[in-house]
């Protein structure tokens, strides 16, 4: 390649110059999946690589869920084009999903079916922030949100919370935060990648505070079956109806019935807001798959008998790897109270030695552990917040014994 061309992915000063647009060229890849990829191909490659990155259950989908979807596929309705907004039936049934668990009643033209949790969110975005609109973000972040917060134009304005709250932000500091600007707080209880969750009451005093101050809230309820001991779930327009107007949820299937890869989720909210962003998806993708829709279908219209025995299990894995985590010198690791992820602190090993190294991020520590201990996590610079790592307890009870159990002991090496 000459001196005077542009690599694929270096912008120029023109537009004739730029191979690849600014907007898109700016998107950073996501942490967690590339985590994930190195993990599985060092695997691949014969290294005995234990993977603490993707947020994914070990499960099996449900094996009625996995009938319904054979059946879909020998049907020849489903082997058509469908509303762009999802299957009828589906969507009724979201609806009744909703008002059973969350005590949430809402009407099928206020749901649209997505392709996953993240097309959800981009769309949610999408369509209510013009440009320059600002974004409250609640940090630690999953890393999808400021990205799609910056694809749809608007601003993400970080908040911090560390492990003294536990993770969990206070109405002052998003008053702090506010602007003139600021249209929309974004609000996760259970989080990724901390676990934290709210109490009602704080909930409800965030919620109120948005009313006050004519704010959208953007809730992410993906993990809302997914909470251990005292801990409760809350759905802020259950709480609250004077927030429905200017409230979108977020939620799917993929962590409550173990259907990642399955790629169906939805958004609820106001009428004009779901059309739009229902006619956004039919520029975008069209419907998605109906054998898809189908397994969603059966998923989210049968008991919650599968989730209750995954829950069971990460409730027990949970307790294992906050105990193992915290008999690490320089390790702090609250205990999560949902989801499946631990997010500790390791502020207090960064620039020690360890086997002839120093470390001085999250980062280069993350990198060390997957060289040195053959143990994938994820850095707390993914999510926002340098100092931490992520690792998530949606694996096995020995992977996970066996990789902290790694950890422990390369750590213990640390030095002054």
């Amino acid at each position: 390649m000459s001196a005077a061309t542009p690599s694929p992915s270096a912008g120029g000063s023109s537009p004739t110059e730029r191979r690849v647009s600014a907007r898109v060229g700016s998107i950073s890849e996501s942490a967690t999946l590339a985590v994930d990829a190195k993990a599985k191909a060092l695997k691949a490659a014969g290294r005995p690589v234990i993977g603490f990155g993707a947020g994914e259950p070990d499960f099996p989908t449900p094996d009625y869920v996995v009938e319904a979807a054979v059946e879909a596929c020998k049907n020849p309705k489903f082997h058509r084009y469908t509303p762009a907004g999802g299957l009828p039936e589906l969507k009724s049934a979201i609806a009744a999903k909703t008002l059973r668990d969350s005590g949430y009643e809402v009407d099928a033209s206020q749901i649209l079916v997505t392709n996953g949790g993240k097309q959800a969110i981009y769309e949610a975005f999408a369509a209510i922030l013009d440009p320059g609109d600002e974004v409250i973000v609640p940090a630690p972040y999953w890393t999808t949100y400021p990205e799609s917060i910056r694809l749809a134009g608007g601003v993400p304005v970080e908040v911090v919370a560390d492990e003294t709250t536990g993770y969990r932000v206070s109405v002052e500091q998003l008053e702090a935060a506010r602007t003139e600007r600021t249209k929309v707080v974004l609000f996760v209880s259970p989080s990724n990648p901390t676990g934290a969750v709210y109490s009602e009451a704080d909930a409800e005093a965030i919620g109120r505070w948005a009313v006050e101050h004519g704010l959208w809230v953007m809730t992410d309820e993906i993990y809302e079956h997914l909470v251990y001991g005292d801990a409760k779930f809350t759905s802020l327009p259950a709480i609250l109806p004077e927030l429905r107007d200017k409230c979108i949820v977020v939620n799917g299937v993929a962590k409550t019935y173990a259907m990642t890869g399955w790629r169906v989720g939805w958004i609820i909210g106001p009428k004009d807001v779901v059309k739009a962003a229902t006619n956004l998806q039919s520029h975008a993708t069209s419907n998605v798959s109906n054998v898809a829709q189908a397994a969603a279908l059966a998923a989210v219209s049968g008991d919650l008998t599968a989730v209750e025995e995954m829950k069971k299990a990460f409730d027990r894995r949970r307790q294992t790897i906050v105990r193992m985590l915290n008999e690490i010198d320089g390790v702090l690791c609250p205990e999560p109270e949902g989801a499946f992820y631990a997010y500790p602190s390791v502020k207090e090993l960064l620039g020690k030695e360890i086997r002839g190294k120093r470390p001085q991020t999250s980062v280069e520590l993350a990198a060390l552990i997957l060289e040195e201990a053959e143990v994938a996590v994820v850095p707390g610079e993914a999510f926002g917040t340098p100092g931490y790592l992520r690792l998530s307890y949606a694996l096995g009870d020995e992977d996970l014994v066996e990789g902290v159990s790694r950890m422990q002991k390369l750590l213990a090496e640390a030095k002054n």
